[in-house]
């Protein structure tokens, strides 16, 4: 990515230090980043904030990845862990409720700061991206998680033509999500599978690659691809088999 543009509509009930503030973040992004703040309109909003952004880049014609290149036998990896930012979500929901009930109280959120951070702050894994290239590992197919892990899985095996299965003890969970998850009477596993908005990578490698990926600690092999009648599968921690079914965000 190299540019970026930026349009907002905003509603007079903010303030110009609360866009001052909303526009330093941006710059912080990019020069963490290494992205230019291209342009972008600004106009009036009746309601609340409107901000749309666009990402420009470029990719060398022969090192760009798709979702339609898994192939049977392929690992099925997934970076960084899941579930995360939806429960933040819920977190922070259920905390805005209890804020506008009780003026008085304020929110506690410091024991959950990760879950949190996963919601407000999602980072992009471009530090995956470079990994992989220094290792000389091309993934088959590749997308990012932001409509839960069984939508994204079955967004690449519809356009790769193939099955998958997966393990549920190999789905990766942070401590701090599970804990949240118990306290909301939420399976975590359900959480990772259909949440969203964690924006991990989820990408399958040939097996010869194997090796070199298991080294890396921020990457975990979940599954394998299989044949496209097999359908996507999801092994349960008790041996049972269960067909994948897309139940978080769609777009359309």
């Amino acid at each position: 990515m190299q540019h970026i543009t930026v349009s907002i509509g905003i509603s007079n009930r903010f303030s110009v230090e609360a866009l001052d503030e909303f526009y330093q973040g941006i710059y912080a992004a990019c020069e963490k980043y290494n992205v230019d703040l291209a342009g972008g309109d600004t106009c009036s909003s009746q309601k609340g904030f409107v901000i749309s952004v666009t990402a420009i880049g470029e990719v060398w014609s022969d090192k760009f990845v798709t979702r339609s290149g898994a192939k049977k036998n392929d690992l099925v990896c997934v970076t960084g862990d899941l579930g995360g930012a939806y429960l933040g979500l819920q977190l922070l929901e259920r905390e805005k409720k209890i804020f506008l009930e009780n003026p008085g109280v304020q929110p506690d959120l410091q024991q959950r700061s990760y879950v949190v951070g996963r919601i407000l702050k999602p980072e992009p894994r471009t530090d995956i991206v470079e990994w992989l290239r220094e290792q000389e590992i091309t993934p088959t197919s590749m997308i990012d998680v932001s409509d839960g892990l069984s939508s994204e899985l079955l967004h690449i095996c519809k356009a790769s033509n193939v099955g998958c299965v997966i393990h549920e003890e190999k789905i990766p969970i942070h401590d701090e999500t599970k804990q949240t998850a118990f306290e909301f009477s939420i399976d975590p596993t359900t959480c990772a599978l259909n949440g969203g908005e964690d924006y991990e990578l989820l990408f399958t490698v040939a097996q010869t690659d194997y090796e070199k990926v298991v080294r890396n600690k921020k990457i975990s092999v979940i599954g394998f691809v299989s044949e496209a009648t097999d359908g996507a599968v999801l092994i349960t921690k008790q041996g049972n088999k269960h067909k994948l079914i897309a139940q978080g965000w769609n777009a359309f």
